[in-house]
C-alpha cells in the first residue's frame, strides 16, 4: 500500500481500490460540523443538570474530594471510602472545580478535554496511515456517534479510560509497523496502560490485550514483541500507577480485595451481584452488549449495515492487517462483556474509536470519494445528532419539566430562591444530585419522627418527597406545598414565628 495524503494505490491486491479525496467544500463542511458539535456539547456542559445516579454520584465524589482535601481516597460519603473505581476521573473533576469553581463546568471540563484528546489522537493516527481526508471523516463519525457525543463530557470513568486504551492501541500499532519514533510510541503504549489502570483498573488492560494478542498471532508479528522496551515501559507504568494503589490500601485496608476480587470478578460472573457497597449490580441478559453497540453507534450503525453485503470484497488484500487490527479493537469490549452478568451500555465505548475508523476505511475502499447521496446521508446523520443534542440541552435549561431528567437541580434552586439558608431533608432514597447541589448539606430519612423534629430545630426546612407518596401530616399542617419538580414534591416550612423578647 502506497499512501499519499488521502490518495492511495493498492499493489498486488484483487480488490479495486478507489481514490478517496474530499473537495475543499467537503472539508470546510466537515470542519464546521465538528465545530458545531463541540459548541453544542460545550453548551450542554453548562446547561445540562447532573442526573442520578451515575454522573451525579461521581460529581459529588469529586466535590467531596475537593472539600475534604483527601486526594488519595475518593469518598462515597463523608468518611466512607469509595473503592469502586480508581480516582483519575475524580482527580480531573476535582481539579476542574478547584480551578473553575464547584459547578457543572468545573466538574466536566477536563472530562471533555479527554474526549478532545481522543479525537485528536485518532485524527493524527488516521492521517498518518490513511491521509488527511479519511482522518477528518473518522473524527466526525466518532464525535457524532450517540454514545461518544453524550459521554464526551459526562462525569464518569469511561471516557478517561478510552483515552488510555486508545493511546495504547495507536502506540502499539505504530511500534509494531515500524513507524518513525517507534521507541517513543512503545513507551507511550505503557503510558496508555497506566492511564487505563488509574481510570478503570485491570479492565482497561484486558480490553487492550484482547485485540493485540490474536492480531499478533494471525499476522505472524508476535516475535516483534521482543523489541518493546519492557524494562523502561513497565517502570513507567509502575511509577505512574503503584503509588496510588499502595497508598489507597494503606489508608483504607481492604480496598485491593474488594476492588480486584469484587469489582473485577464477582461483579463479572454473579448476576445481580449483592457485594456492591455503593449501589447494585446491573443484571442484564448475556450477549446484550452487542445490541448496546448497535444502539450506541447510531446513526453510523446504519452505514455499517450497508457495508455488510460487500465486506467479502475488502477482507483480503494489502489492507487486511489494518482492517483486522481495527475490527479486533472494535469488538474487544463486546467479547469481554458478552458473558458478563452485569453490564452497562457505556461498556462498548472503548471500541468506538476503532469502529469509526474501520467504517470510514472500508467505505473509502469500496466506494472512494463520497457521492451526492453519501454526502446527503452523512450530513443528515450529523444533523440528527446535533439537533437532538441541542434540543435536549435547550429544553433542560429553559423548560426542564418537559425533559424529565432525574435531577434535583430545579427543586434545590426553587427552595433556595425562597430562603438561601434553608435546610434540606429528603423523604426516601438517597439522591446524589441533591447532595451535589446542596454541597452535601442534605439529610435523607424515612423516619416520621425525624420530620416531626424539624419544627423544633429553629431553622427553616425544605422537605422533598416522591410524588407517589402521601405526605405525612406534619407537611400538611406546618409546611406549604411549593410544587412538583420531576419525581418529587417540594414542601417549605412556614415562616418561623419568633416570640417577642
Amino acid at each position: 500500500m502506497i499512501i499519499l495524503n488521502s490518495k492511495y494505490t493498492q499493489i498486488a491486491s484483487p480488490v479495486t481500490v478507489r481514490r478517496f479525496a474530499l473537495s475543499l467544500t467537503d472539508r470546510r463542511v466537515l470542519w464546521i460540523a465538528l465545530s458545531l458539535l463541540l459548541a453544542i456539547r460545550l453548551l450542554a456542559v453548562f446547561w445540562l443538570p447532573f442526573t442520578d445516579t451515575t454522573e451525579a454520584r461521581y460529581a459529588e465524589i469529586a466535590r467531596k474530594m475537593l472539600e475534604t482535601g483527601d486526594w488519595i481516597t475518593p469518598q462515597f460519603d463523608y468518611g466512607v471510602p469509595f473503592w469502586g473505581k480508581p480516582p483519575l476521573h475524580t482527580w480531573l473533576s476535582a481539579l476542574g472545580m478547584k480551578l473553575f469553581g464547584v459547578g457543572a463546568f468545573g466538574a466536566r471540563v477536563f472530562i471533555l478535554t479527554t474526549a478532545l484528546a481522543v479525537l485528536a489522537l485518532i485524527y493524527s493516527w488516521v492521517r498518518q496511515h490513511r491521509g488527511t481526508d479519511q482522518a477528518l471523516v473518522a473524527a466526525v463519525v466518532l464525535s457524532s456517534g450517540v454514545l461518544f457525543f453524550g459521554a464526551s463530557a459526562f462525569v464518569m470513568t469511561d471516557m478517561v479510560m478510552v483515552l488510555g486504551t486508545t493511546l495504547s492501541m495507536v502506540s502499539f500499532y505504530n511500534f509494531i509497523t515500524g513507524t518513525p519514533a517507534r521507541v517513543l510510541w512503545a513507551r507511550l503504549f505503557f503510558v496508555g496502560v497506566a492511564i487505563g489502570l488509574l481510570a478503570k483498573g485491570p479492565t482497561a488492560l484486558v480490553i487492550t490485550m484482547i485485540p493485540i494478542v490474536p492480531w499478533l498471532i494471525f499476522q505472524g508479528r508476535w516475535r516483534n514483541l521482543g523489541g518493546l522496551p519492557w524494562r523502561s515501559g513497565l517502570l513507567i507504568t509502575a511509577v505512574l500507577v503503584l503509588p496510588w494503589y499502595i497508598a489507597a490500601e494503606l489508608k483504607t485496608p481492604g480496598f485491593l480485595r474488594y476492588f480486584i476480587i469484587g469489582e473485577h470478578f464477582e461483579r463479572f460472573v454473579i448476576s445481580g451481584w449483592q457485594g456492591d457497597l455503593y449501589g447494585s449490580g446491573h443484571a442484564r441478559a448475556k450477549g446484550l452488549i452487542w445490541i448496546y453497540w448497535l444502539a450506541t453507534f447510531m446513526p453510523w450503525t446504519l452505514f455499517a449495515v450497508a457495508l455488510l453485503p460487500r465486506l467479502q470484497r475488502v477482507l483480503g488484500g494489502a489492507d487486511r492487517g489494518w482492517h483486522a487490527y481495527l475490527a479486533l479493537w472494535t469488538i474487544a469490549p463486546l467479547l469481554l462483556f458478552t458473558p458478563a452478568a452485569n453490564i452497562l451500555a457505556a461498556y462498548v465505548l472503548p471500541g468506538l474509536p476503532a469502529a469509526a475508523i474501520l467504517l470510514v476505511s472500508l467505505w473509502a475502499q469500496l466506494w472512494g470519494a463520497p457521492g451526492k447521496w453519501a454526502r446527503t446521508a452523512v450530513l443528515c446523520a450529523i444533523g440528527v445528532v446535533g439537533v437532538g443534542g441541542l434540543t435536549l440541552t435547550v429544553l433542560s435549561y429553559a423548560a426542564p419539566a418537559t425533559v424529565g431528567l432525574k435531577s434535583e437541580r430545579e427543586l434545590i434552586a426553587a427552595a433556595q430562591n425562597i430562603d438561601p439558608d434553608i435546610q434540606f431533608t429528603y423523604w426516601g432514597k438517597r439522591t446524589y444530585s441533591a447532595e451535589f447541589y446542596t454541597h452535601g448539606a442534605v439529610t435523607f430519612t424515612d423516619d416520621t419522627a425525624m420530620l416531626s423534629a424539624l419544627s423544633l430545630n429553629n431553622v427553616r426546612d425544605a422537605v422533598a418527597i416522591h410524588d407517589s407518596v402521601a405526605p405525612p401530616q406534619i407537611l400538611q399542617t406546618q409546611f406549604t406545598r411549593i410544587g412538583t419538580f420531576g419525581r418529587r414534591v417540594l414542601f417549605i416550612e412556614n415562616p418561623i414565628r419568633r416570640s417577642e423578647p
